[in-house]
Protein backbone atom coordinates (compact mmCIF):
# COMPACT_ATOMS: atom_id res chain seq x y z
CA UNK A 1 0.00 0.00 0.00
CA UNK A 2 1.20 3.49 -0.80
CA UNK A 3 1.17 5.34 2.49
CA UNK A 4 1.15 8.76 0.90
CA UNK A 5 -1.46 7.79 -1.68
CA UNK A 6 -3.87 6.45 0.96
CA UNK A 7 -3.98 9.72 2.94
CA UNK A 8 -7.07 11.86 2.49
CA UNK A 9 -6.86 15.40 1.14
CA UNK A 10 -8.96 17.82 3.15
CA UNK A 11 -10.65 20.62 1.23
CA UNK A 12 -10.82 23.94 3.10
CA UNK A 13 -14.13 25.85 2.93
CA UNK A 14 -12.59 28.67 0.82
CA UNK A 15 -11.55 26.22 -1.92
CA UNK A 16 -13.70 24.73 -4.65
CA UNK A 17 -12.72 21.40 -6.24
CA UNK A 18 -14.27 19.99 -9.42
CA UNK A 19 -13.57 16.42 -10.55
CA UNK A 20 -14.46 15.66 -14.18
CA UNK A 21 -13.12 12.24 -15.13
CA UNK A 22 -9.33 12.54 -15.39
CA UNK A 23 -9.34 16.32 -14.91
CA UNK A 24 -9.25 18.05 -11.53
CA UNK A 25 -9.78 21.80 -11.17
CA UNK A 26 -9.03 23.54 -7.88
CA UNK A 27 -10.07 27.15 -7.37
CA UNK A 28 -9.36 29.33 -4.36
CA UNK A 29 -8.73 32.92 -3.27
CA UNK A 30 -5.26 33.05 -4.90
CA UNK A 31 -6.14 31.50 -8.27
CA UNK A 32 -7.11 28.38 -10.20
CA UNK A 33 -5.11 25.26 -11.11
CA UNK A 34 -5.99 22.29 -13.33
CA UNK A 35 -4.39 18.84 -13.24
CA UNK A 36 -4.87 15.79 -15.45
CA UNK A 37 -4.61 12.34 -13.86
CA UNK A 38 -3.23 9.27 -15.62
CA UNK A 39 -5.94 6.75 -16.64
CA UNK A 40 -4.88 4.30 -13.90
CA UNK A 41 -5.99 6.71 -11.13
CA UNK A 42 -9.36 8.09 -10.09
CA UNK A 43 -10.39 10.71 -7.55
CA UNK A 44 -13.38 10.27 -5.28
CA UNK A 45 -14.85 13.42 -3.71
CA UNK A 46 -16.85 13.37 -0.47
CA UNK A 47 -18.07 16.32 1.61
CA UNK A 48 -14.80 18.07 2.34
CA UNK A 49 -12.26 15.41 1.38
CA UNK A 50 -10.65 13.84 -1.66
CA UNK A 51 -9.34 10.29 -1.99
CA UNK A 52 -7.08 9.17 -4.82
CA UNK A 53 -7.62 5.54 -5.85
CA UNK A 54 -5.59 3.31 -8.14
CA UNK A 55 -6.73 0.55 -10.49
CA UNK A 56 -3.95 -2.01 -9.89
CA UNK A 57 -1.01 -2.87 -7.64
CA UNK A 58 1.72 -2.60 -10.26
CA UNK A 59 4.88 -0.81 -9.13
CA UNK A 60 4.45 2.01 -11.66
CA UNK A 61 0.84 2.62 -10.66
CA UNK A 62 1.75 2.61 -6.96
CA UNK A 63 4.38 5.30 -7.52
CA UNK A 64 1.93 7.38 -9.58
CA UNK A 65 -0.62 7.03 -6.78
CA UNK A 66 1.53 8.79 -4.17
CA UNK A 67 2.86 11.34 -6.65
CA UNK A 68 -0.50 12.53 -7.93
CA UNK A 69 -2.02 12.63 -4.45
CA UNK A 70 0.80 14.96 -3.40
CA UNK A 71 0.38 17.09 -6.54
CA UNK A 72 -3.34 17.53 -5.79
CA UNK A 73 -2.54 18.39 -2.15
CA UNK A 74 -0.06 21.03 -3.36
CA UNK A 75 -2.73 22.46 -5.68
CA UNK A 76 -5.16 22.85 -2.77
CA UNK A 77 -2.48 24.46 -0.60
CA UNK A 78 -1.29 26.71 -3.44
CA UNK A 79 -4.67 28.25 -4.29
CA UNK A 80 -5.30 28.85 -0.58
CA UNK A 81 -1.91 30.11 0.71
CA UNK A 82 0.46 30.17 -2.25
CA UNK A 83 4.11 29.15 -2.37
CA UNK A 84 7.28 31.20 -2.27
CA UNK A 85 11.05 31.11 -2.52
CA UNK A 86 13.47 33.77 -1.31
CA UNK A 87 16.75 34.39 -3.09
CA UNK A 88 19.70 36.47 -1.99
CA UNK A 89 22.29 38.11 -4.25
CA UNK A 90 25.74 38.40 -2.69
CA UNK A 91 28.71 40.04 -4.35
CA UNK A 92 30.03 43.51 -5.04
CA UNK A 93 27.63 45.30 -7.38
CA UNK A 94 25.13 42.41 -7.43
CA UNK A 95 21.59 43.76 -7.51
CA UNK A 96 18.20 43.15 -9.12
CA UNK A 97 15.14 45.19 -10.04
CA UNK A 98 11.74 44.37 -11.47
CA UNK A 99 10.39 46.49 -14.31
CA UNK A 100 7.01 45.37 -15.62
CA UNK A 101 7.21 41.70 -16.57
CA UNK A 102 11.01 41.59 -16.67
CA UNK A 103 13.57 41.01 -13.95
CA UNK A 104 16.84 42.81 -14.57
CA UNK A 105 19.86 41.53 -12.66
CA UNK A 106 23.39 42.84 -12.44
CA UNK A 107 25.42 39.79 -11.41
CA UNK A 108 29.02 40.43 -12.49
CA UNK A 109 28.64 40.33 -16.27
CA UNK A 110 29.38 43.25 -18.60
CA UNK A 111 25.66 43.51 -19.34
CA UNK A 112 22.52 43.12 -17.22
CA UNK A 113 20.79 39.73 -17.29
CA UNK A 114 17.13 40.12 -18.27
CA UNK A 115 14.68 37.40 -17.21
CA UNK A 116 11.11 37.30 -18.52
CA UNK A 117 8.75 36.62 -15.58
CA UNK A 118 6.28 33.85 -16.52
CA UNK A 119 2.52 34.24 -16.07
CA UNK A 120 1.31 33.22 -12.62
CA UNK A 121 4.52 34.30 -10.88
CA UNK A 122 5.17 37.53 -9.00
CA UNK A 123 8.68 38.67 -8.15
CA UNK A 124 9.37 41.42 -5.63
CA UNK A 125 12.63 43.06 -4.60
CA UNK A 126 12.27 44.36 -1.02
CA UNK A 127 16.01 45.19 -1.15
CA UNK A 128 18.17 45.37 -4.28
CA UNK A 129 19.99 42.22 -3.12
CA UNK A 130 16.89 40.19 -2.26
CA UNK A 131 14.29 38.48 -4.48
CA UNK A 132 10.93 37.14 -3.31
CA UNK A 133 9.25 34.76 -5.79
CA UNK A 134 5.56 33.96 -5.19
CA UNK A 135 2.91 31.92 -7.01
CA UNK A 136 0.19 29.29 -6.65
CA UNK A 137 1.97 26.48 -8.56
CA UNK A 138 4.69 24.95 -6.40
CA UNK A 139 6.52 23.40 -9.34
CA UNK A 140 6.58 26.66 -11.30
CA UNK A 141 7.81 28.69 -8.31
CA UNK A 142 10.67 26.25 -7.74
CA UNK A 143 11.54 26.13 -11.44
CA UNK A 144 11.68 29.93 -11.74
CA UNK A 145 13.85 30.17 -8.60
CA UNK A 146 16.23 27.52 -9.97
CA UNK A 147 16.46 29.25 -13.37
CA UNK A 148 17.26 32.60 -11.73
CA UNK A 149 19.84 30.96 -9.46
CA UNK A 150 21.48 29.31 -12.50
CA UNK A 151 22.49 32.73 -13.92
CA UNK A 152 25.12 33.09 -11.16
CA UNK A 153 25.29 30.05 -8.86
CA UNK A 154 27.18 30.69 -5.61
CA UNK A 155 30.85 29.90 -5.86
CA UNK A 156 32.82 28.40 -2.95
CA UNK A 157 35.85 30.71 -2.89
CA UNK A 158 34.40 34.19 -2.36
CA UNK A 159 30.75 33.23 -1.83
CA UNK A 160 29.52 35.44 -4.67
CA UNK A 161 26.38 34.51 -6.56
CA UNK A 162 22.64 33.98 -6.19
CA UNK A 163 21.62 31.64 -3.38
CA UNK A 164 18.48 30.63 -1.51
CA UNK A 165 17.96 32.40 1.82
CA UNK A 166 19.29 30.09 4.51
CA UNK A 167 21.40 28.04 2.08
CA UNK A 168 24.86 27.28 3.46
CA UNK A 169 27.72 27.53 0.98
CA UNK A 170 30.75 25.52 2.01
CA UNK A 171 33.72 27.79 1.60
CA UNK A 172 37.07 26.58 0.29
CA UNK A 173 40.50 27.91 1.11
CA UNK A 174 42.21 29.73 -1.72
CA UNK A 175 45.53 28.84 -3.29
CA UNK A 176 48.14 28.36 -0.55
CA UNK A 177 51.12 30.70 -0.77
CA UNK A 178 54.42 28.76 -0.63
Amino acid sequence: MSRVGQMLISIPPQTKVEVQGEKIAVEGPKGKLVHRLPPELTVEKTDAQLRVKRSSDEKRVKSLHGLHRTLIQNMVKGVLDGFGKDLELSGVGYRAQVSGTKLEMFVGFTHPVVFQIPAGITIETPKPTQLVIRGVDKQLVGQVAARIRAFAPPEPYKGKGIKYVGEVIRRKAGKAVA
